[in-house]
C-alpha cells in the first residue's frame, strides 16, 4: 500500500503539473475580470506547437517557448472578442476552443507517430535521495520544477507588486480604475495572454514531458479542470496548486492501480478525475463564485440569466 502511495503522490506533481500552469495562467485572467472557458483550446494549441517544433529542431525549449507563444496568439483572438467586441465570455471561449480543436486536427496530422526529443526527468542532488519527499517533488523533468517558482511567483505579481494591485482592480471595479486615468482594457489583454501563454505551456508539457507523443485532443478535458480549479481554489496561487495535484492524483490513481491487477472497472477509474471535477463544483463551486471579483460575477450572473 505504501508503495502505490507513493507511486500515486508522485503521478499527483507530474500528472498535476499541465493542470497548474493551465490554472495559474486562469487565475491571472480571471484577477482581471475574465473568464476563458478556451483555456482547453490554449493548452491543445500549445500542446501541438512544442510538440511539432521540438520533432523539427531537436530542442525541446525551442517547443515550449512556440507553446507558449501559440496559446497566446489564441489567448489574443479570445481577448479581442470579449473586450474590444464586448462578446459573451463564456460563448466565445467554448468557440475558441473548437477553433483549437479544428486547426490542431488539420495541422497536426503529419506529426502523429513523429520522433521528438522530450523534456526528461533530472534528480536534483541530495534532494532526490530524501525519502518519499525526493520521490515525489525531486525527480521531475525541469517544467515541472519551474512550476514550483511559477506559483510564489504569480502570488508576489498580484498580492505584492504595483501592476498586481492594477489588475486586481479592473476585475473589482473597473470604472474607478478608469476614473484614476488607468485604461482598463490594455490589463486585462496582457492578463488574458499570459493566461493563453502559460496554458500553451501546460499543453507543451502533457506533449513533450509527460505523454511524449502527439495525438488528436490528447489534453481530454484538463483545460476544463483547470478553470474548475480556479473557481473553487478562490484564485488563490497556492490553492491553485494544490488543487491541481489534487487532479493529478487521481489521473495517476487509475493506471496505479491497473498495475497491481485491482479489479476496478477500467471505465469508472477513467472517468474519477472528472467526477471529481464535478463534486468539488458542486460543493465548492458556489463559494469560488461568491468570492470572485466584481466583474468576473456579472459574467456569471449574465450566464444564469
Amino acid at each position: 500500500m505504501s508503495s502505490l502511495a507513493l507511486e500515486v503522490l508522485t503521478g499527483a506533481v507530474t500528472g498535476g503539473t499541465a493542470i497548474l500552469y493551465a490554472a495559474s495562467g486562469e487565475t491571472i485572467s480571471e484577477r482581471a475580470g475574465v473568464v476563458n472557458l478556451g483555456t482547453e483550446g490554449n493548452m491543445l494549441v500549445g500542446a501541438l506547437a512544442a510538440y511539432a517544433v521540438a520533432s523539427q529542431t531537436g530542442n525541446p525549449w525551442a517547443g515550449v517557448a512556440a507553446a507558449g507563444v501559440a496559446g497566446g496568439l489564441l489567448a489574443f483572438v479570445f481577448a479581442w472578442f470579449v473586450i474590444d467586441r464586448k462578446a459573451n465570455q463564456l460563448a466565445t471561449g467554448l468557440l475558441v476552443l473548437f477553433l483549437a480543436l479544428g486547426l490542431t486536427s488539420l495541422f497536426g496530422g503529419s506529426y502523429v507517430g513523429a520522433q521528438v526529443k522530450a523534456l526528461t526527468a533530472w534528480k536534483i542532488p541530495l534532494l532526490s535521495k530524501i525519502p518519499w519527499v525526493g520521490t515525489i517533488l525531486f525527480n521531475h523533468d525541469p517544467l515541472t520544477y519551474l512550476s514550483f517558482v511559477l506559483v510564489p511567483a504569480i502570488w508576489w505579481l498580484l498580492f505584492r507588486s504595483r501592476w498586481g494591485v492594477l489588475l486586481r482592480a479592473a476585475g473589482e471595479r473597473s470604472e474607478v480604475l478608469s476614473t484614476y486615468g488607468h485604461r482598463v482594457a490594455p490589463l486585462r489583454y496582457l492578463a488574458v495572454v499570459a493566461g493563453g501563454v502559460l496554458g500553451g505551456i501546460g499543453g507543451a508539457h502533457i506533449s513533450i514531458a509527460y505523454a511524449n507523443a502527439w495525438f488528436e485532443n490528447m489534453i481530454q478535458g484538463r483545460g476544463f479542470i483547470a478553470v474548475a480549479v480556479v473557481i473553487f481554489a478562490a484564485r488563490q496561487p497556492f490553492r491553485v496548486m494544490a488543487g491541481a495535484w489534487l487532479f493529478g492524483a487521481a489521473l495517476a490513481l487509475s493506471p496505479a492501480l491497473q498495475a497491481r491487477g485491482y479489479g476496478i472497472n477500467q471505465f469508472a477509474l477513467d472517468a474519477l478525475p472528472y467526477l471529481l471535477t464535478i463534486v468539488v463544483l458542486v460543493v465548492l463551486g458556489r463559494r469560488g463564485v461568491a468570492e470572485a471579483p466584481e466583474e468576473l460575477k456579472k459574467v456569471f450572473e449574465t450566464a444564469g440569466n
